[in-house]
């Protein structure tokens, strides 16, 4: 009979009630702070519609049952359950197709890893978005204490957002201890000010009916559609549900949003409903209509906060996707920093920094008010929400062998949902929508022009290579002299023997005494455990075969592999042991069939990519490069 220790069963509940504290800071920032905006978009935005008690009833029928459908049934009961490994996102389902691969034909693959590429393209451009209107959306409110505060909403907006970004380098493990109990206030604030109002008016907790959402699209027809595209953005946010299931676990999240989360956006939003119906001059900015005057200032402070940990969560989550981007060889490699020993999802890259910070200050200066970036917002958001079905689908029929006429039908339920919202968005291609296409475009370009760059390479390199059996068989009848030492060649094909290898017997005339060729790949599961990462083959005259994969939530670390390696038998001495990489020269003059500009912007990222022995953490003092020139 097993004991259950009252004290470690207490430890299990204060740890689970840490992680769903936490799960409220990480992963209910963004869906947490949409409040700001979504019922003044469908009542003052560009495609705003009139505000009489029969739009506003059908309004927030319309909200509860997206967050309902949407967040509640489609990600937290279904969703949820489709982990790689413990691990979600658009990457971890683009891996569970993967590793189904065998089940669907190659042209479904394609369109398969395109529609992932997109999909993350479309989450780079909401990391864009996300801190720009969330922060200008909370300064805003001070334009409601004061009409003087107005001049001064863009600058101060710009002044956070760069404060934002300059700290990402110190790292978040520290910033992230407090995000928790900041938005547990800001959730506790928010159902608070949405009670008294309710309380005040009950009747809008009629809108739970559905009766007065169809209602709403009897009366307004076409304008009632358009107005859906505004109502789409209290799910804002609600992909990171499933992107950090791996750092908090699925039962943690369910019970944040479901005992949090959900009821205290549910009571802001009837709330705001309940201030219109008496109120509807306050529509320019119902949020703030539902606080006391003498709270304003407090509440403007509490939201800025709270807006700042929902960007810095879409910041990080950029930070990931580039990270597991490179690793799946969708991107180049550039600088990834570890700012926690501790915690290896921590993780800071300049480049991408720099660039999201220019682009938010960007598209803060180009709109200028919050109302502009709603049309691009919601775009994203839908955007990414319907490929997620429809990578789920796959999941589902090909991973999880479900029968066609079990998972069609759930599939087709989200999807009525996702695409009557994408097809609404789409109206606001003019207001601020092509921005969003603009980025996910250049994002997938870039990607899908990488992927294909690789593929050319390889196939051009691995046709000028020499099998393996052949060069060992000239190699004993030259018997080229053997110098004390190990030699690694990093080879990204583990067939035949790699060109580096070729050139420095040419030009050397010599070998050391023990000869590696590694391959380093990269496979559709977050982490692979140390017994199954390296394989060692002997193929003779002390040359070895040696491969590894990585999961792509896993850093490339060469010295870690041969550790691994040696508890196999394979013995090396790092102060002995020189690496050899090549480093090509691409010429855009070759049979390729990829377009000319395509061909250019390979050529450029592979020329400004990060250094291999920087990226593999090579110890640079033993590193030797060998170049080549290559024609694709």
């Amino acid at each position: 009979m097993q004991d259950h220790h009252p004290d470690s069963q207490n430890q299990g509940k204060g740890k689970f009630l840490l992680l769903a504290l936490g799960a409220l800071g990480v992963v209910f920032g963004d869906l947490g702070t949409s409040p700001l905006y979504t019922i003044r978009e469908c009542f003052y935005g560009t495609h705003a519609i009139a505000l009489t008690g029969k739009n506003l009833m059908g309004t927030l029928s319309l909200i509860f049952w997206s967050m309902t459908m949407v967040l509640c049934i489609k990600y937290v009961v279904f969703i949820l359950r489709a982990d790689n490994r413990g691990e979600g996102g658009i990457f971890a389902l683009l891996g569970l197709i993967s590793r189904s691969a065998t089940k669907i034909s190659p042209r479904q693959r394609s369109i398969t890893v395109l529609a992932g590429i997109l999909g993350a393209g479309l989450l780079c451009g909401e990391g864009i978005i996300t801190p720009a209107i969330s922060v200008l959306s909370a300064i805003e409110g001070l334009e409601v204490a004061t009409r003087a505060a107005k001049p001064a909403v863009v600058p101060l907006t710009c002044i956070i957002l760069l404060g934002l970004f300059l700290v990402q380098r110190r790292g978040t493990a520290d910033i992230g201890t407090i995000f928790g109990p900041i938005m547990l206030l800001w959730f506790a604030a928010i159902s608070t000010l949405g009670i008294f109002q309710i309380l005040n008016e009950p009747r809008v907790l009629h809108a739970v009916n559905p009766f007065h959402a169809f209602d709403f699209f009897a009366r307004n027809k076409f304008h009632g559609f358009a107005v859906l595209g505004s109502v789409v953005l209290c799910l804002t946010g609600g992909e990171a549900l499933y992107a950090d299931l791996g750092h908090f676990g699925r039962n943690a999240i369910r019970f944040s949003w479901l005992a949090i989360a959900y009821p205290a956006l549910l009571l802001n939003y009837f709330g705001q409903g309940a201030l219109l119906l008496h109120h509807p001059e306050m529509k320019i900015n119902p949020f703030y209509g539902v606080v006391p005057e003498l709270l304003l200032y407090p509440m403007v402070g509490l939201a800025t906060v709270a807006t700042v940990i929902a960007s810095q969560a879409l910041i990080s989550g950029v930070f990931s996707i580039t990270q597991q981007g490179i690793q799946l060889g969708f991107l180049p490699r550039i600088r990834i920093v570890h700012t926690s020993s501790e915690m290896e999802g921590q993780i800071y890259i300049p480049f991408v920094n720099y660039a999201l910070m220019i682009a938010c200050i960007g598209v803060v200066l180009g709109f200028g008010e919050s109302s502009g970036l709603a049309g691009a917002y919601g775009l994203s958001v839908t955007g990414t929400m319907a490929i997620s079905s429809f990578l789920f689908l796959l999941v589902l029929v090909n991973r999880r062998r479900w029968p066609l006429w079990k998972a069609i039908p759930l599939v087709a339920t989200f999807l009525v949902f996702d695409l009557s919202y994408l097809g609404a968005n789409f109206l606001k291609i003019v207001d601020g929508g092509w921005f969003t296409l603009l980025a996910a475009m250049v994002i997938t370009a870039v990607m899908t022009t990488w992927r294909r760059g690789r593929e050319e390479l390889n196939r051009k390199l691995q046709s000028e290579r020499l099998p393996v059996e052949i060069f060992l068989d000239e190699l004993a009848e030259h018997s080229l002299p053997r110098v004390p030492g190990t030699a690694i060649f990093m080879t990204i094909s583990p067939a035949g023997i790699p060109l580096t290898l070729l050139h420095h017997v040419k030009h050397n005339h010599m070998l050391h005494e023990k000869v590696l060729l590694l391959t380093i790949r990269s496979v559709g599961v977050p982490t692979v455990p140390d017994r199954e990462r390296v394989t060692v083959e002997d193929l003779g005259q002390g040359f070895y075969r040696v491969e590894a994969v990585d999961g792509f939530m896993q850093k490339p670390d060469v010295p870690e592999i041969l550790r691994i390696a040696t508890k196999q038998g394979l013995k090396t001495d790092p102060m002995t042991t020189t690496f050899y990489l090549g480093r090509e020269l691409l010429l855009t003059t070759g049979d390729s069939k990829m377009l000319r500009w395509r061909k250019s912007l390979f050529a450029f990222m592979s020329r400004n990519a990060g250094t291999p022995a920087a990226y593999f953490n090579l110890p640079v003092n033993r590193v030797v490069e060998l170049g080549a020139q290559v024609e694709i």
